[in-house]
């Protein structure tokens, strides 16, 4: 394939002393950022320590498999289930051994965040910056996951997706167009919103080489498509539908969405867009394509409920490779970026560390001893909680109060399960989680016991 060689598009370049130093003053400065933060996270992977209602969540389908249950079960089901499969296979296969669904799962994300990392290292040397610059890109990328999201080793998906594509994009700079696809492919069908490094690489190609571009293109399809064909296989059902469950949108969450972005994001953009000129080269390219498509479609699906901080994660991730190009021809465009990420995790300490602190875990200790306390089918936003106590967690509440809202469900059958006492606790951010009509049944029928940090605990009434 053409184009796709080593050799630095910045060999001539000679930075001053300067510039240099000034690089290296930004490595120093993320690194032990990076590294204090990594370390807790990783070395909470144990605690049972609700990080997100994302970790119960995930766990639960993994254990469904791992049982011989649905992973796709239909309606009228108050589980839904709008991820693709194979995250759900790789947890469960982890599980046989940590014997915990949601260790598991935080073990998966956390070797995925290194992989990542050490796949960003790998690209940036591919596109010819030296070992300053492939240090600052991938730290810069390691601080933005840990200061702007709570994502690394939280059992979710989304790091491993984006590996997995990563690691494809190193396969086609290499020339492997075909397995390139497949692993970007594979990506998909891990976290389905992971759509924007596939289009920009392919429209990339095309522009370098038409013929290797146009196989790409044609081999992600073909791969695709036989996944939709063997889903529909294995589970009886349709991919797409699945993943189409009803949710509200509104420009608030866009608006909120942007202000989380504009926190970490809007100095490196400036510098992104703004210094690769009059230099352009086809990695330059490759980077603003990427970029651009990981931008529009992040705030495309910002708009929904419940969509978060991982929805531009492709954008920080093509911003982290287009630093790395900027500081390898300009050095002193490192510090900035690095002193605002620890002017961000400064102003955000105290939310940052929430999930780390004793506090929570004393609440969340004596929140699993009180849900063992009331066995049976339970309600629980915070599913994990259910899960570590052997609980029985009944309801999606998330997807299932989106149903609701959007009037695609009626929620007058889980009224009549709450109002004849179906769950034996009841556990949910606000009462307001599954609609008006759920929680005046939830008012007649239970009543609350307590609430903490994890949410609002409710038992049925006449009840002890």
């Amino acid at each position: 394939m053409k184009g796709m060689g080593t050799g630095s598009p910045f060999a001539d370049s000679r930075q001053g002393w300067n510039s240099r130093i000034a690089l290296w003053c930004a490595v120093l400065l993320l690194a032990p950022l990076v590294l204090w933060l990594a370390a807790r996270n990783g070395l909470a992977i144990p605690a049972q320590v609700p990080r997100d209602p994302n970790e119960g969540w995930n766990a639960l389908h993994a254990l469904r498999l791992m049982a011989g249950g649905p992973l796709y079960p239909p309606p009228p089901a108050l589980m839904v289930n709008n991820y693709p499969p194979l995250s759900f296979y790789a947890v469960a296969a982890i599980t046989r051994l940590t014997g915990d669904a949601i260790i598991a799962g935080r073990l998966l994300s956390f070797v995925s965040y290194l992989a990542g990392l050490g796949a960003v290292l790998a690209l940036a040397a591919r596109m010819g910056c030296g070992w300053p610059a492939r240090l600052f890109a991938a730290l810069f990328l390691a601080a933005v996951l840990l200061v702007a999201s709570d994502y690394v080793a939280m059992d979710d998906p989304q790091l491993l997706g984006h590996a997995l594509q990563l690691a494809g994009l190193l396969l086609l700079l290499r020339g492997r167009v075909i397995a390139a696809a497949l692993t970007m492919v594979l990506g998909l069908y891990v976290k389905h919103n992971l759509i924007a490094l596939p289009l920009a690489a392919g429209l990339w190609l095309l522009a370098q080489d038409r013929r290797a571009g146009l196989t790409f293109i044609a081999a992600m399809l073909a791969s695709g498509l036989a996944g939709l064909a063997l889903f529909r296989w294995q589970f009886g059902t349709s991919l797409l539908a699945q993943l189409a469950t009803p949710r509200l949108s509104s420009l608030a969450n866009m608006r909120a969405a942007l202000g989380a972005l504009a926190a970490w994001a809007a100095l490196p953009l400036l510098l992104v867009t703004g210094l690769f000129r009059p230099v352009r080269t086809r990695f330059d390219n490759l980077v603003l394509l990427y970029l651009a498509a990981a931008l529009a479609l992040g705030l495309a699906f910002s708009a929904g409920d419940g969509v978060d901080a991982n929805i531009f994660f492709d954008a920080a991730i093509a911003l982290s490779l287009g630093l790395g190009l900027v500081v390898q021809r300009r050095g002193w465009a490192a510090p900035p970026p690095a002193l605002a990420l620890l002017l961000l995790f400064g102003l955000t300490v105290e939310d940052n560390a929430f999930a780390f602190g004793p506090s929570l875990a004393g609440q969340s200790a004596r929140d699993i001893a009180f849900l063992r306390a009331h066995s049976g089918p339970a309600v629980c936003q915070q599913i994990s909680l259910c899960l570590w106590a052997g609980a029985t967690p009944a309801v999606d509440v998330f997807n299932i109060g989106e149903a609701y809202r959007t009037g695609a469900r009626d929620p007058a059958r889980l009224a009549k399960q709450i109002e004849a006492h179906r769950f034996a606790v009841l556990q949910l951010g606000s009462p307001d989680d599954l609609g008006p009509q759920v929680r005046a049944a939830i008012a007649r029928a239970y009543r609350l016991d307590h609430a903490d940090d994890n949410g609002l605990f409710w038992l049925p009434r006449n009840k002890g």
